[in-house]
């Protein structure tokens, strides 16, 4: 019987002697792991470096730009409409509270019987003090006293409720907002980048002050401003419509309550004289005569200045009511101090920087003379051979 004597190494027997040998088996593992990790970068080193994409940035066309600039003139343009309706709703609220007040308060102040004797002494002190100028200086002093009693009675007290100050501030707000947000609208319309949007509008004048430079904005800058009113120079042309405006309503115009200071002054000068002859004569009599004369001065000046009052009333009450109109009409339509002039600059600038007319006049070739046709030549001819002829004929007749 022929025995096989040739080894022959069976995993159990490769295994067993793993086991007998530890160190042979941890050697075999580790040669493993070398083997796949050199698999594994040799596999990385093959494959080819991949380059990041780069999105190319999104060009908008001139023609985009122009059309975005002429939707920013028409935004500008339909956000004043809602601003003036505000200042408009306003300003006939203000109009009707002045003229309620001038007929409660101004009017019978002015024609009562002791204010006339009050502002009598006044003008008489007037021209005591003023007796070489030709200038009539006494009207101009009452005028001016005038003017501030009704500011101090009627002008300020209706200021507590409706400021035109504040109804300017308040209608460029409206104003603002409203074109913020169609601003907005036409960066999404014309899917505009923000990045390039922004760019466009810092480069729009808005404000344009004298220096320093914190007196200007522009579109971006007053857009974004939270709240608007912090902005340094917003704050400046506020401050600047104000001056030139000169306060809550400003009062009436010197055009309109100088006639009435003058017919007063004319008025009390004559009932002073009245009253000075009145007291001359109590001071002659003296004692209980020069009482009673005093009292019946007193009386009978009260009832003369009763039957006169009506007439002063009218009289005063047109002149007041057409300053009102004035004042009305100027804080509603004067560009550059009414309640509207924030309004107004800022869209005025807007156009001015927006609108670009053509550089040149678009000229139109002229229009080529038609050739006649042979035909139409000829009958042309006799056309006028006719027209000659009966020229003749009524020449000879």
């Amino acid at each position: 019987m022929i025995t096989d004597k040739c080894p022959i190494r069976t995993c159990a027997a490769a295994s067993e002697r793993a086991q007998e040998n530890p160190v042979c088996g941890s050697r075999i593992i580790n040669l493993i792991s070398l083997f796949v990790a050199l698999l594994v970068a040799l596999a990385g080193c093959a494959t080819q470096d991949r380059a990041p994409t780069l999105i190319p940035p999104v060009q908008i066309t001139q023609e985009t730009w122009r059309q975005v600039e002429s939707d920013i003139v028409a935004a500008s343009l339909a956000a004043k409409v809602p601003a003036k309706n505000y200042a408009r709703g306003s300003m006939e609220s203000w109009r009707d509270r002045v003229h309620k007040r001038t007929e409660a308060d101004f009017i019978p102040w002015f024609t009562g019987y002791w204010t006339q004797q009050w502002l009598a002494i006044k003008v008489g002190w007037y021209k005591l003090n003023a007796s070489e100028d030709t200038s009539n200086p006494a009207v101009k002093r009452l005028a001016a006293y005038l003017q501030e009693q009704y500011q101090d009675r009627v002008l300020r007290p209706v200021a507590k409720e409706i400021d035109p100050d504040l109804v300017r501030e308040q209608a460029t707000t409206i104003y603002v907002r409203i074109l913020g947000e169609q601003v907005q609208g036409i960066q999404q319309r014309y899917d505009v980048p923000i990045d390039q949007f922004d760019r466009r509008l810092k480069n729009i004048p808005a404000i344009e002050l004298a220096p320093p430079s914190a007196h200007s904005a522009t579109l971006y800058q007053i857009l974004h401003a939270d709240p608007i009113a912090k902005l340094p120079a917003y704050v400046a042309l506020i401050d600047h419509i104000r001056k030139d405006a000169g306060g809550a309503g400003a009062g009436p115009s010197d055009a309109r309550i100088s006639p009435v200071a003058e017919k007063a002054s004319e008025r009390l000068v004559t009932k002073l004289a009245t009253s000075g002859g009145a007291s001359a004569a109590a001071a002659a009599v003296g004692g209980v005569g020069g009482l009673i004369i005093s009292l019946g001065a007193l009386g009978i000046g009260a009832i003369g200045h009763e039957s006169e009052r009506p007439e002063m009333e009218a009289q005063i009450r047109e002149s007041l009511n057409s300053a009102l109109d004035d004042m009305w009409l100027g804080l509603m339509e004067n560009p550059a101090s009414g309640v509207m002039a924030g309004v107004n600059h800022i869209a005025e600038q807007l156009e001015e920087s927006l609108f670009q007319p053509l550089a040149q006049p678009v000229i139109f070739e002229p229009i080529p003379r038609e050739i006649p046709l042979s035909g139409e030549q000829s009958l042309e001819n006799e056309e006028s051979d006719n027209e000659d002829l009966i020229d003749d004929m009524n020449a000879d007749d």
